[in-house]
């Protein structure tokens, strides 16, 4: 169970760096998003590539999303390590969560890098948590490089994440 200290070391990290605010740019960013569609929906004869573009959200629309189910899942990571439980069932639990959300929100995005990057470490989560130790399986290098490029992605436009 060597990964236990490295969990709660990042779950303590990532505690500390969610006090950052990038709420006021969100803000800013969630009315542009939302103006942008519809001139293009008002056309009838492109109506389904404006839908389709509709449902594809931004870089930085990805990157806050997928912090606010990151910042869920290591609040429920948390309470589990705090729980007297099968540990490595409740991280199970919390993985296939976290990899259902992260999958529905890809399947959202466009192509840009921090979409690519979170469709990696989707794969990455989704098969720790498929298994039988899912603590070792979840501490693998491409679902530490996923997270990492992932972090850097959204760095660039201007959102904070720990995954």
């Amino acid at each position: 169970m060597r990964i236990f200290p490295v969990v709660l070391a990042c779950v303590a990290v990532t505690a500390l760096s969610a006090c950052g605010g990038e709420d006021s740019s969100t803000r800013a960013d969630s009315a542009a998003t939302s103006a942008a569609p519809t001139p293009a929906s008002s056309t009838p004869s492109t109506a389904p590539t404006s839908a389709a573009a509709a449902a594809t959200v931004g870089e930085k629309d990805l990157c806050t999303s997928a912090k606010k189910i990151n910042d869920e899942m290591k609040a429920k990571l948390v309470a589990a390590m705090q729980s007297s439980g099968d540990t490595n069932a409740q991280l199970a639990k919390i993985l296939k969560e976290l990899g259902g959300k992260v999958s529905a929100l890809v399947a959202t995005a466009g192509d840009g890098p921090a979409a690519t990057a979170l469709r990696q470490f989707s794969v990455e989560v989704t098969k720790a948590a498929a298994a039988p130790d899912p603590v070792t399986a979840a501490d693998n290098p491409t679902m530490a490089k996923a997270g990492e490029d992932f972090n850097a992605a959204c760095k660039a436009v201007g959102v904070t994440t720990v995954f």
